[in-house]
């Protein structure tokens, strides 16, 4: 399985959040991307949690936030 990755990393909000939201309109059931941050996007994880999408947040020793995003 091909997994894309959405680096918002550097960029100023709400542009990771409009990247993170576009990835999300063109997964389809079952697919998944990882999307790379500099921070932890709260708002994103609560929209993850309500609309029942799977994730996981890694953090790596640069700073980044990685998160593996998938549709049911």
């Amino acid at each position: 399985m091909n997994i894309t990755t959405v680096d918002a990393r550097g960029l100023e909000p709400p542009e990771p959040f409009e990247r993170a939201m576009e990835a999300l309109a063109n997964l389809k059931a079952g697919e998944q991307f990882t999307l790379l941050l500099d921070r932890m996007p709260h708002p994103l994880i609560r929209l993850l949690d309500r609309d029942g999408y799977r994730h996981e947040v890694n953090f790596h020793d640069d700073g980044t936030v990685a998160i593996l995003i998938g549709r049911p």
